[in-house]
């Protein structure tokens, strides 16, 4: 564990000792990358909207009053230096001064309230009322699902002659089969991969919940993935199932998403429709299907079956009414 010292420094070594217990707790860095932006854009209100350097100072109100300012800021229009003006484009972003959701305030107020609890809990402050700022209440967004003809339509519209259009149909299908995440797709190698058993394991350096897990494929996924691999590696020596073509390395997620986007807009699709909803429509599909919830919570690898029924909450009124006619009592009556 790593050495927390107790002196009077600035909050930005707060922050960097939270990052490092961060480290050795062995969290994603994806969770570790959003603690530290949404830190450091707090430090630097804190500096300059306050005038405070002392993280004794900080208190309920004034995370309140930091929401409610970014708030009425909008995306994008407050950041932490020149560099991350590069690194979020925006001087060419259409969405710059969007109103902000009240799930991504949340998510900052979170990761807030994280900070706080591990300087009260290692006695860096003496007290610890910003774990009383109350969330947002928000309106659960129904999330938008790919019809069978839009799915077709969105994987008849990739030109499999070409490599990287080729890699991100067998990505497309196989995400929709499994219902694996997109980091965990992209980092798989061949030693992962049982094509016989029509199994895939997936490490614990890979997964969101840090365990070791399984997911199965189907028969028809088994002759799709097989014919990739045999002509990847026709073409390229690399233990990598899905690499880049130019560069021979681990397709990025956000080069994926990128091209996802094309595909969408080639397919005429206009839905708000993203890669995770290839992993929602699988696990819609299984529990309409007649699959169960328990059984799919470990397929998913969610920390527990509560966090999957919140997921599946918005079934449509159109899914229901399709499963209601397989059990109505009349219609199935001898």
């Amino acid at each position: 564990m790593p050495k927390i010292i107790k002196k009077n420094k600035d909050i930005v070594y707060y922050i960097q000792n939270f990052i490092d217990f961060c480290k050795y707790k062995e969290l994603s860095t994806k969770t570790i990358k959003s603690y530290y932006q949404t830190l450091t854009l707090f430090a630097k209100y804190l500096e300059e909207e306050k005038e405070i350097l002392d993280i004794q100072k900080v208190n309920k109100e004034i995370v309140e009053e930091y929401i409610e300012f970014t708030k009425s800021r909008g995306k994008y229009s407050y950041v932490a230096d020149e560099k991350s003006i590069e690194t979020t484009y925006q001087n060419n972003r259409r969405d710059l001064g969007d109103e902000i959701s009240a799930a991504t305030l949340n998510n900052y107020l979170r990761n807030i309230k994280v900070f706080f609890n591990f300087l009260y809990d290692n006695d860096f402050i003496k007290y610890n009322d910003v774990k009383k700022v109350k969330h947002i209440k928000t309106k659960r967004v129904i999330k938008e699902q790919l019809t069978d003809d839009e799915y077709k339509k969105l994987v008849k519209s990739l030109d499999i002659t070409n490599f990287h259009e080729y890699r991100d149909y067998v990505i497309i299908q196989l995400i929709f089969d499994t219902g694996m995440r997109l980091g965990e797709c992209l980092s798989l190698e061949i030693e992962n991969i049982d094509l016989i058993n029509k199994t895939i394991f997936l490490s614990a350096e890979v997964t969101k919940g840090k365990k070791d897990r399984y997911v199965f494929f189907s028969q028809k996924m088994k002759e799709l993935l097989g014919r990739w691999i045999r002509y990847k590696d026709a073409i390229q020596e690399n233990d990598l199932i899905f690499p880049t073509q130019r560069t021979n390395r681990m397709l990025t997620a956000s080069n994926f998403e990128r091209n996802f986007r094309i595909y969408l807009k080639r397919a005429r699709i206009k839905k708000k429709i993203t890669p995770h909803t290839l992993r929602n429509n699988f696990g819609r599909r299984f529990l309409l299907n007649g699959g169960d919830i328990f059984m799919l919570s470990k397929i998913l690898g969610h920390s527990s079956v509560t966090v999957t029924e919140k997921a599946y909450l918005d079934l449509t009124t159109e899914d229901i009414r399709r499963k209601y006619r397989k059990y109505s009592p009349l219609e199935n009556m001898n």
